[in-house]
């Protein structure tokens, strides 16, 4: 008599909370991308959901409305850079330097960029974009803080990193219509050098 096969287990599938936090994670990125290519005007949740490969009915489960999904995109990437930020090694301050204005030249920045010129003209999207970006922008205020070794008890430090800050995002603008990966360096190493004489006096 030949051996007894034993049956075959099935393969173990994933729980269903795994599938929807799956399944959300993928809208969210793919709305970015879309924001980032397309603009407000050409990203639909129509348009998210194919991106993501999933149905309209199944994006409209996680986000209700179109302003749900943008703007729950938006803080979920903005996270997503935050705790890289917060998880970069102790380094010299070119490099901090270089880190932070690397977050206003990506897919991100130019995904906030459309939700910020949308909110600019939708009434119903800008109380909660408005809301979003300063909360994002505190969030990034304390790690620029916290990566530069900053004392902002002393007069004129937290002027000094909010500086940085808002210069890194005119690199950003800049960026989007011509690379200016050269000219940046330049102005990089220059903030670093500014930035040692500002927070170590």
């Amino acid at each position: 008599m030949g051996a007894v096969t034993p049956p075959r287990t099935p393969a173990a599938k994933s729980p269903k909370q795994d599938r929807s936090r799956a399944t959300r994670q993928r809208l969210l990125e793919a709305a970015v991308a879309c924001l980032a290519e397309h603009g407000w005007a050409g990203s639909t949740v129509s348009v998210v959901a194919e991106r993501a490969g999933v149905s309209r009915g199944a994006a409209q489960h996680h986000f209700p409305t179109r302003e749900d999904l943008f703007t729950g995109a938006v803080e979920y990437v903005a996270e997503e850079r935050s705790a890289a930020l917060r998880a970069l090694p102790v380094q010299g301050r070119t490099a901090v330097v270089a880190a932070l204005v690397d977050l206003y030249t990506g897919p991100l920045f130019r995904a906030a960029l459309q939700l910020w010129v949308a909110a600019s003209n939708e009434e119903q999207l800008r109380p909660r974009v408005t809301e979003l970006e300063a909360r994002v922008g505190r969030e990034t205020h304390r790690i620029a803080v916290a990566l530069l070794g900053a004392d902002e008890t002393r007069p004129g430090v937290r002027e000094s990193v909010q500086g940085l800050l808002d210069m890194a995002r005119g690199l950003g603008l800049a960026n989007l219509l011509t690379d200016d990966g050269a000219r940046r360096e330049r102005v990089v190493a220059q903030w670093a050098r500014l930035l040692d004489g500002a927070l170590d006096q």
